[in-house]
């Protein structure tokens, strides 16, 4: 049996407690039996194991073997200049997963400071990580609750709970026995640890402390949660374990080849070594990195943080976006949306208040309403506040009008009644309002003011009031109904015989831009899911204004999720579009549900309920203005602006950084492929060695990363956006791309190789290196603009559209001739010098690959077309 279903006095005797409280010493040994009230913290990696771990991946092994052998073989050069590229790429890893786990940290500022405990029969005031099991806590408005508790007394207690539970209306609580099994948003006989007392006053048994608290359980579905490696990872993982094996076999064959041919065998070993450096792309990981860098500060300047770096392009490839309710698809604030007086419905929009009844509603709405708004601080429940709001917008200031009509006496709102009453002076008479829940004001009226007058309220008017109310509460709507009655002098006000004046209905209702965000979603090819603590009719109609759900057989509440098992919702997950009353549990079900059928799933949240399926989502996105420290601390990424359409940019900007990342492995890969057909070329006719160590050190540094850092930054395109997201198994090296890499690879080695005869390896074979090197790095930067698109941009305003490209390929060009150039680097480079004709031609073979890859480009465009 939960603490919710057991009596007041069960509990007391279960926890050896009393009303009076427990004893200072007692307190003091139930600390030290049960531990402090905070919540426990994982033990933290060392900043030098996190570094430890960055050299991992199985290329960079690969790539230290390699540096070692080379340190071994006399060549330093290769070796420190692979040792700073994977050092480098650590520290940044290091750097990242240090300002990732944070979430347990923020979970702990959410406690209470203080609290007020009864110890020994005397009320003392501790801090709030000294209440322990049984201890008799003491709380009233603006209160944060310490600890979870069950009420023993209580006088008009509210609470928010929308950070644990993601339900935007304050919950009236109760002290009595609840007797079946409800979801936390309904157990209204207990408070739990992290909610707020916005209203009321209660004494509560402290029942769970710490860990053990419903904060605490998400805390350590927090800390059991793992982090999801997104698509690009998986993929350059796979790919850099594919490559590495390739390359070690390609070098075992080379290195026997050159010992079959009686070559010395440490030569051979350095051939083979060298041949590694020239295949395996080692700033590939670096360029992947920087690239996100710079799209994280794109995406910065249009409200979306990015918290996690490879989070980037897992927003491109997102397929399912489970979206939290309230304070992301809504405002988080409740709103007058519907009048209704004389029987008849008024848009909040159409009030007129030289209508009589409509400013006698709209009076009293104000005078029967504890909430005030100065300057836009907005104190009180969000009900009343809402009514206040409504009254602004027609310039009448609550102030003024309660002072005109001045406050007499009162009967404070209360969850047993919910009603609330208060006596107003009303041009010389005592008038008493009152307000409530339709069904039980209902019951207390007689009469209803209509526009000709007071009458007597029928049977009729019952009837069509009540599918007034019927229809409003289908809608969503929250609703409150008025009445008054006239007291004569020294009568004392009772809730009955009661006039009707009007109902007022309200919502939480969508941001404006959550339609349009909805449709752009969908015609990406991305379905939008909602996911909230609040109630299911509630839910569906925003999500049905919003564009999420067509149908309510589409939405189900937290109970009939705990009636399925994992495989049952998993199959049933596509049916649904809205879950309500749902748990932090529910949560990480139904995105692990999403996950097992192959999506690739974003949260989206902003409440302490939400951050453990923040991080269980492959991208967990947090609201930046309304959130919690915790569901920023456990996403991915922050936005600034908590608006649901700026996750639509960010997944357009995740899709161009995709692609353009593709790009930069495609120019790399296809300029190794070129190197590695040339050594295999020269290799098996015998001929010496094309590439001098330094010259591969030089393409590495120069040739390859610039221009493959500049492609990552191409101008991004919104016709990314007509396309569905990529497949979660889809290789980033499918066929085809493999294809384009070894053809466009080929052309480069087969110019690289002509200047390589050129050079005449046989007699000059200085010469003919250098041939080689000068026409595959030239050949390389020019093969930057190739790799810009998939469709042709030879003679067309997209090839000077990146700045940074032609930064790129210039700046390679001035390098180049440097070395070519200036004599007293041919001794540190191993070139030879070379005449005009010979440069002359090296610049025109490295234009060959350009035309001839354009030229098939324009050629698959136009028959692509018809």
């Amino acid at each position: 049996m939960d603490t919710y279903n057991k009596s007041k006095d069960a509990l007391l005797q279960e926890l050896n407690s009393s009303v009076q409280g427990i004893s200072v010493s007692e307190a003091t040994n139930r600390q030290v039996k049960y531990g402090l009230n905070e919540l426990l913290d994982t033990k933290k990696k060392s900043t030098f194991m996190l570094f430890l771990e960055q050299f991992k991946d199985f290329l960079v092994i690969i790539l230290i073997i390699a540096a070692i052998v080379s340190m071994f073989l006399g060549d330093i050069e290769s070796a420190l200049v692979i040792l700073i590229v994977i050092t480098i790429n650590a520290i940044l890893g290091t750097v990242q997963n240090l300002k990732a786990e944070q979430s347990l940290q923020s979970l702990k500022a959410l406690s209470s400071p203080i609290a007020k405990v009864l110890r020994s029969n005397t009320k003392i005031t501790i801090p709030s990580n000294e209440v322990t099991m049984g201890d008799i806590v003491f709380l009233e408005a603006g209160d944060y609750i310490a600890a979870d508790g069950r009420i023993l007394e209580n006088f008009s207690l509210k609470v928010n709970e929308s950070m644990l539970t993601g339900e935007s209306l304050n919950v009236d609580k109760e002290d009595s026995t609840i007797i079946n099994e409800v979801p936390i948003g309904d157990r209204k006989n207990m408070v739990f640890s992290g909610s707020f007392v916005t209203y009321g006053r209660a004494t509560i048994l402290v029942t769970g402390i710490g860990m053990n608290t419903e904060i605490g359980k998400v805390a350590q579905l927090l800390k059991n949660t793992q982090a999801k490696k997104t698509p690009l990872q998986v993929n350059l993982d796979n790919f850099g374990k594919k490559l590495s094996i390739v390359i070690i076999g390609l070098c075992a064959v080379l290195f026997a080849l050159s010992l079959y041919r009686g070559d010395n065998a440490g030569d051979a070993f350095m051939f083979a070594v060298a041949l590694a450096v020239a295949a395996i792309p080692e700033a590939l990981s670096s360029i992947v990195t920087i690239v996100l860098s710079f799209g994280t500060q794109k995406m910065a300047t249009e409200n979306a943080i990015i918290r996690k770096l490879h989070a980037v392009e897992g927003l491109g490839s997102v397929s399912i976006i489970c979206s939290d309710k309230t304070g992301t698809l809504t405002q988080n604030k409740m709103t007058v949306k519907k009048y209704c007086v004389n029987n008849t419905i008024i848009e909040g929009k159409d009030v007129d208040l030289t209508n009589k009844l409509q400013d006698k509603l709209l009076k009293m709405s104000v005078l029967c309403n504890d909430s005030t708004n100065e300057n836009g601080s907005e104190i009180g429940d969000p009900t009343e506040v809402a009514l206040i709001n409504f009254s602004d917008k027609f310039g009448k200031d609550e102030l003024e009008i309660r002072a005109k009509y001045t406050r007499l006496q009162e009967i404070p709102f209360d969850s047993d009644r919910k009603l609330m009453t208060t006596v107003n002076s009303i041009n010389g008479k005592q008038i008493m309002i009152t307000k409530g829940a339709v069904d039980v004001l209902f019951n207390n009226l007689i009469n209803i003011e209509k526009e000709d007058g007071i009458h007597q309220i029928s049977e009729s008017d019952a009837i069509e009031l009540e599918s007034i109310n019927q229809e409003f509460s289908k809608s969503g709507l929250r609703v409150l109904a008025f009445a008054y009655k006239e007291l004569n002098a020294g009568d004392q006000p009772t809730e009955d015989d009661l006039t009707f004046i009007g109902l007022i209905a309200m919502m939480d209702p969508p941001r404006e831009e959550s339609k349009a965000a909805v449709l752009e979603c969908k015609q990406a090819g991305i379905r939008p899911v909602m996911i909230t603590g609040d109630h299911k009719v509630t839910a569906a109609a925003i999500a049905k204004e919003i564009g999420i759900l067509n149908d309510i057989s589409e939405a189900i509440d937290g109970s009939q999720i705990d009636a399925m098992s994992d495989e049952e919702l998993q199959e049933y997950v596509p049916q649904i579009s809205v879950y309500a009353r749902v748990s932090p549990e529910h949560k990480i079900r139904i995105v692990n549900a999403w996950q097992k059928r192959g999506n690739i799933v974003a949260m989206t949240g902003d409440g302490v309920n939400d951050a453990p399926a923040l991080k269980q989502a492959d991208v967990g996105v947090a609201m930046g203005i309304t959130g919690s420290e915790v569901a920023k601390d456990a996403a991915s990424m922050v936005l600034t602006d908590d608006n649901f359409a700026t996750i639509v940019k960010a997944v357009e900007n995740g899709r161009n950084l995709y692609l353009n990342i593709k790009n930069s492995i495609k120019f790399l890969l296809s300029g190794n492929t070129a190197a590695i057909i040339v050594v295999l070329y020269a290799s098996l006719l015998a001929l010496p060695v094309p590439f001098a160590a330094v010259h591969l050190l030089f393409i590495n540094l120069l040739t390859d990363s610039l221009p493959a850092i500049a492609l990552g930054l191409e101008p991004h395109s919104k016709s990314v956006m007509k396309a569905k997201p990529r497949p979660l198994n889809e290789s980033i090296l499918t066929k085809d791309f493999m294809f384009e890499i070894l053809l466009e690879g080929l052309t480069i080695a087969i110019v690289t190789a002509f200047a390589f005869h050129i050079g005449d390896p046989n007699t000059t074979p200085e010469l003919a290196s250098t041939m080689a090197f000068a026409t595959l790095c030239m050949s390389r930067l020019v093969h930057g603009f190739n790799c810009k698109s998939k469709k042709p941009v030879l003679l067309t305003k997209k090839m000077f559209n990146n700045l940074y490209l032609w930064g790129a390929f210039l700046l390679g060009f001035i390098f180049l001739n440097a070395v070519l150039i200036i004599p007293g680097l041919h001794g540190i480079f191993e070139v030879s010098k070379l005449n005009t004709n010979l440069l002359l031609t090296i610049y025109g073979l490295s234009l060959v690959p350009l035309l001839v890859i354009q030229t098939a480009k324009y050629i698959l465009h136009f028959f692509k077309k018809d």
